[in-house]
C-alpha cells in the first residue's frame, strides 16, 4: 500500500499537487487552468476519475485559477473554509464547496485529509496532510513563518511538499519595491530557502523518504541555490525541486522509500533544474 505524488505546478503563476492510492486522490489547490490540469495529468497517466475532491489552502488566484472550470467540467468536490469562501472569487462555491476545520479528519474511501493552520497574508490559510495506511504526505506551502503547526506535522510526514521561495540575498538586493520585499518575508508572507532548510534539519522525520521544494520565486532563486543547501545534508531523504512550468514524475510514496513511477522521468529533467 502506497501513496501516488506529483506536483503538476508550483509558483505563483499557480499551484496544483496531487496525491492519490490505487482507488482514490484528491487535489491540493487548483491554480493552474482545467485543460492545463487534464494534459498534465494525461501525460502522468493519471486519472480525474480518482480525484475525490479538491481541497483549497487559501484564496489567491495562483491557488484557484482552474477550480471553477475544473468543478463544472468534473462535478469534483471543493472542500473550503466559510472564511476563504467569502472571497469574492469564491462566492460561486456556496451551496456546492464542503466546510472542513482545522485538525478535523475527512476521510475519502482510503485516504485521510486533515488540515492544519498556517501564517500567509490571506483570509484563512490552511496546509494538508494526506494519509493513507499510515503514510503521509504534507503539502506545507505558502507560509510566513515556521510555526508549531508545521513543525509538528512535517515530524509525521513520509513526503512533503515544502515552501523555499526565496533566497534571503536576492530578495534583499533585488528590485522589488521595499512594501513587497516585506511583505514577503514579513512573517506573513513565504519562507526563504535558509528558512526552509533549518526545518528539515531540525525535524525531519527518518522515515521522510522524499521531499519536494517548491514555490520558488521567479525572481529571488534559483533551483540550483536550493539543491546546492539541501542535497548535501539530505542523506537518505530524496530532494527534487517542483518545477513552476511543468508536472514532476509521479512518486510512489511507500513509507520507507520512494520510488519513480512515471513513465516520463527520463524527459523530465527540467524539473529539478528550472
Amino acid at each position: 500500500m502506497s501513496l501516488q505524488v506529483a506536483s503538476l505546478n508550483s509558483g505563483s503563476n499557480g499551484n496544483c499537487y496531487y496525491i492519490g492510492n490505487q482507488h482514490e486522490a484528491v487535489l491540493i489547490d487548483a491554480g493552474i487552468s482545467c485543460r492545463e490540469i487534464e494534459k498534465r495529468m494525461k501525460r502522468l497517466e493519471l486519472s480525474m476519475k480518482k480525484v475525490k475532491a479538491v481541497f483549497i489552502t487559501h484564496e489567491h488566484n495562483d491557488h484557484i485559477n482552474g477550480l471553477h472550470r475544473l468543478v463544472k467540467r468534473h462535478r469534483v468536490p471543493v472542500y473550503v473554509t466559510h472564511a476563504t469562501r467569502r472571497n469574492a472569487l469564491l462566492a460561486w462555491t456556496e451551496g456546492v464547496g464542503l466546510h472542513f476545520q482545522a485538525y478535523e479528519p475527512i476521510a475519502l474511501g482510503g485516504l485521510t485529509v486533515t488540515a492544519l493552520p498556517k501564517f500567509h497574508d490571506a483570509n484563512d490559510p490552511y496546509s494538508f496532510v494526506v494519509e493513507h495506511n499510515r503514510i503521509r504526505v504534507g503539502v506545507f506551502t505558502d507560509m510566513g513563518r515556521v510555526c508549531d503547526h508545521l513543525i509538528r506535522a512535517f515530524k509525521t510526514c513520509h513526503a512533503a511538499i515544502l515552501e523555499s521561495n526565496y533566497d534571503e540575498h536576492m530578495l534583499e538586493t533585488g528590485g522589488y519595491p521595499l512594501p513587497l520585499k516585506d511583505r514577503i518575508r514579513g512573517g506573513f508572507g513565504h519562507i526563504s530557502n535558509k528558512q526552509a532548510l533549518q526545518l528539515f534539519l531540525e525535524h525531519r522525520p527518518p522515515f521522510m523518504s522524499h521531499l519536494f521544494l517548491g514555490h520558488l520565486s521567479k525572481n529571488n532563486n534559483r533551483p540550483e541555490l536550493v539543491e546546492d543547501l539541501f542535497r548535501p545534508v539530505a542523506g537518505t531523504t530524496r530532494v527534487s525541486i517542483a518545477s513552476r512550468y511543468q508536472e514532476s514524475d509521479v512518486f510512489h510514496i511507500l513509507g520507507e522509500s520512494a520510488e519513480i513511477i512515471s513513465p516520463a522521468a527520463s524527459h523530465q529533467l527540467s524539473l529539478f533544474g528550472t
